[in-house]
């Protein structure tokens, strides 16, 4: 099996032509992404302000962790497509995603890719305690954006999931209470279909509708002061984000009928 060892260590020091080609990678992949979200298919965003507000106006020192279902492997980058042009030229604002090691990081070059387009490799089955989540904790603890598909998978047949629980260890060991915003969405699968030939689409009607912030603040200083094991304090935040994202599912296909 391919080495990925040394993916995250690369990922944690990385130098000036690194990111100067980092930059060029979120350019290059947003503005093709944009162009097919936007121009070639029928996109309508709902709530656009609340992820504005969260990438431009939290404070310097919040973390922010979005959440979303799993549709498509063009979910990332189609959801951030239709993000500001600007804000796609800007590296150090855009997210870190974690991503399956065993489709993303299979060979050299493709690992190369992902890691320019900070991507984690992420190995399914192998807990919350992997490498990939400490990185994950450290980039929090430094203020920044984590993207999460908390289904663990591409949920092609869109089953009612049980969500991971690695996303509730990443928010209860922030050193700074992280703001969550869910995102649920539809029609990206039409857009790039989950079977063969893999060919992005046109003119296919997509839904993006972003949740209100989970203030998640409360629950963790009370999981605190009960001395609540790991377990269950991971289990009541990740019940927390499901509970969200199964209400904003409900909102968002009633938007997707009507749109």
């Amino acid at each position: 099996m391919y080495d990925i060892k040394w993916i995250i260590p690369k990922l944690r020091n990385t130098s000036s032509l690194w990111n100067i080609a980092s930059s060029i990678t979120f350019a290059a992949v947003g503005i093709f992404s944009k162009i097919i979200i936007e121009w070639l298919n029928r996109t309508t965003v709902y709530n656009m302000n609340i992820i504005n507000r969260a990438l431009y106006s939290r404070p310097k020192d919040m973390p922010l962790i979005t959440v979303s279902n799993h549709h498509s492997c063009f979910d990332d980058p189609g959801i951030w497509a239709t993000l500001d042009v600007k804000h796609m030229f800007n590296r150090r604002r855009m997210r870190w995603s974690l991503a399956a090691h065993d489709i993303c990081f299979t060979k050299t070059w493709h690992s190369y890719f992902f890691m320019l387009g900070k991507c984690i490799p992420v190995i399914r089955g192998a807990g919350v305690y992997q490498e990939a989540m400490d990185f994950c904790i450290e980039k929090l603890a430094a203020g920044e954006w984590i993207h999460v598909f908390p289904e663990g998978k591409v949920n092609m047949i869109k089953e009612n999931l049980r969500l991971k629980w690695g996303v509730g260890r990443l928010i209860m060991e922030s050193p700074v209470t992280p703001m969550v915003i869910p995102i649920y969405h539809l029609g990206m699968d039409q857009v790039l279909p989950n079977q063969p030939p893999y060919r992005l689409q046109m003119r296919k009607k997509v839904t993006l509708n972003y949740g209100e912030p989970i203030d998640f603040t409360a629950l963790v200083k009370k999981l605190r002061a009960s001395n609540a094991s790991e377990i269950e304090a991971r289990k009541a935040i990740t019940d927390r984000i499901q509970e969200e994202l199964q209400r904003l599912k409900t909102i968002t296909e009633e938007l997707h009928k009507l749109s």
